[in-house]
């Protein structure tokens, strides 16, 4: 699963979609993208999300990220797109909660 730098600013945005972009074209169905290590960030940090969950709808694909900090979280839904960001627990959480049913 692709990952999010641990620091996600405007002048880390550039790099961080190109870093990420061939994880759009490779595979079919949801890219999920792992959030759980990003410690610091601002509000380009949820338009690189959007930058790449255009990506894969432009290849028949969706976007979900997993693991994001809870004020990413909030400040997407701030912005009224956190729907469209599919925020879900970390990969370690998800893991848990399936060994757990």
């Amino acid at each position: 699963m692709p990952s999010l730098p641990a620091t996600l600013t405007i002048k880390d945005a550039r790099a961080a979609v190109l870093a990420l972009e061939p994880a759009v074209g490779e595979g079919s169905g949801a890219l999920e993208i792992d959030a759980s290590t990003l410690g610091a960030f601002d509000t380009s940090a949820i338009a690189t999300l959007l930058e790449l969950r255009r990506q894969a709808q432009a290849v028949g694909r969706t976007l979900s990220v997993r693991g994001a900090p809870p004020a990413m979280v909030e400040l997407a839904g701030l912005y009224g797109v956190a729907d469209l960001l599919a925020f879900g627990p970390a990969p370690s959480e998800s893991a848990a909660q399936s060994d757990r049913a």
